[in-house]
């Protein structure tokens, strides 16, 4: 369960078998292959073996030989989603989440794969610790997990890690994600270094100048909630900022998580001269606003912090027109305990894995504000951008794909999550659209409880 990068796999999980299944008569859907239509599609020894008319293909292929059926009754099989931004919390924070689980998570919400943030304890800032975390990964994760590694050591800012060290053990990217590289000087070091080692810069942008205490983002509900506000100057000043030092190092950048109308004018204003930067947005942005603070739910507690109506308006057309090229859950898993402090005191972040397409599906695409197929591409863009294929259905590729029943009706948490944590925005409210199988990387990786097939 490995690709190939540089010296080393740039993704990993554990040995699995390869699957045997006839999806049939299902509704393939995959923009970049330009198909929308009903078809049955074979998978062989974990590769897309065929693709043909639907009701015309076997589940037998010789007189040893059967593969599972699954009886597609016209639901939607789509290429694997792909997240380049989840918090994985091993090594050190196994309480929270850990390889196994995280990756469990992923696979019920139909991601084929991930990229895990170096935010843990210790911080993943040196060969050793890397190569330790991926041997986790090899043991424990259920669908396919690619690292980064940060782009200072311990995080703080002060002295860069070896970066060209940590490309050779196959780190697809660099980020202090969590916090900001609050110096000009020290991110544009980073830059000219990036330049020579390949990869990409993955910034978390915030000036702690102007965050710092802050708790949701400022305005009149913050006001009035009597909390300390962060306001949206802290993100937009630092993208406009480090959108400007790449274009000067000719480096490349990927802006994560972004929240504020500002920033979006910024991340499009790079694009516009030509800088190569690329950005990403989550479900709890697109869909959500500083409004849903009000009950002080510490589920809504996120950083950055939920914003205005109008910056949700300019983040869910930049996600539509390409400025935003791709979603991201910046999935946060947190202990109950340490939700359940008061709001000033809790952490930042919410999950997203299990419920970032059926929240996407309904509250964008059923209202027509959005396609399916600009939403599938969305979910499955962050490959390419940190230099990965990106999951497709066609003959002789991998099997990366998920079949949903666009019909489905369910709501997060009623029956548990896959997940550790259950600190999820999305929990308790209905939803459509519903996962039922997740084949990654050639191998199911999940299958819904009450979801059977005909035969195997």
């Amino acid at each position: 369960m490995s690709e190939r990068f540089d010296s080393a796999p740039a993704l990993v999980g554990r040995p699995t078998q390869p699957c045997e299944v006839l999806f049939s008569d299902v509704h393939v859907l995959d923009p970049r292959a330009g198909i929308d239509r009903r078809l049955d599609v074979r998978v062989c020894g974990g590769v897309i073996a065929e693709l043909a008319e639907p009701g015309t293909l076997s589940d037998t292929d010789g007189p040893d030989r059967r593969c599972e059926l699954v009886e597609g009754e016209g639901r939607h099989l789509l290429p694997a989603f792909f997240d380049p931004h989840v918090h994985l919390r091993s090594p050190g924070q196994e309480h929270k989440e850990d390889m196994e689980t995280g990756t469990r998570a992923a696979a019920a919400g139909g991601f084929g794969a991930v990229i895990a943030m170096p935010n843990t304890d210790p911080v993943i800032d040196s060969a050793a610790l890397l190569r330790s975390l991926r041997d986790t990964a090899l043991r424990e994760a259920r669908v396919p997990v690619g690292f980064t590694a940060a782009i200072t050591r311990g995080l703080q800012g002060g002295e860069l890690t070896e970066m060209a060290e940590l490309r050779q053990e196959g780190v697809l990217a660099f980020t202090d994600d969590g916090r900001p590289v609050a110096s000009a000087g020290m991110l544009r070091k980073a830059l000219q270094y990036q330049r020579l080692c390949g990869g990409v810069l993955a910034l978390h942008e915030e000036d702690p100048s102007l965050s710092a205490g802050g708790s949701m983002r400022e305005g009149p509900i913050s006001a009035a909630l009597g909390l300390s506000g962060i306001p949206s100057i802290s993100e937009s000043t630092m993208v406009a900022r480090d959108a400007e030092l790449a274009i000067y190092e000719r480096g490349r950048v990927h802006f994560q998580h972004l929240s504020a109308a500002a920033s979006v004018e910024a991340v499009a204003a790079a694009k516009e001269r030509g800088g190569a930067v690329s950005a990403e947005a989550t479900p709890h942005h697109l869909l959500l606003t500083e409004e849903a603070v009000r009950p002080l739910d510490t589920r809504m507690k996120m950083n950055p912090p939920l914003g205005s109506e109008s910056d949700r308006l300019a983040i869910v057309d930049a996600l539509r027109s390409g400025v935003i090229d791709c979603v991201a859950t910046d999935h946060a898993p947190h202990a109950r305990e340490e939700k359940e402090l008061p709001f000033e005191q809790a952490p930042m972040g919410t999950t997203g894995l299990e419920t970032a397409f059926s929240a996407l599906y309904t509250h964008l695409v059923v209202p027509g504000l959005i396609g399916l197929p600009l939403l599938v591409e969305r979910m499955t863009a962050g490959a390419a951008l940190f230099g990965l294929p990106t999951h497709t259905i066609a003959a002789d590729e991998p099997a990366n794909l998920v079949l949903v029943d666009l019909d489905g009706a369910w709501v997060p948490g009623e029956q548990g999550f896959e997940s550790r944590s259950e600190n999820c925005c999305f929990a308790g409210r209905q939803l459509s659209a519903t996962v039922l199988m997740t084949v990654a990387a050639g191998s199911i990786a999940y299958r819904r409880r009450a979801f059977s097939v005909v035969g195997a």
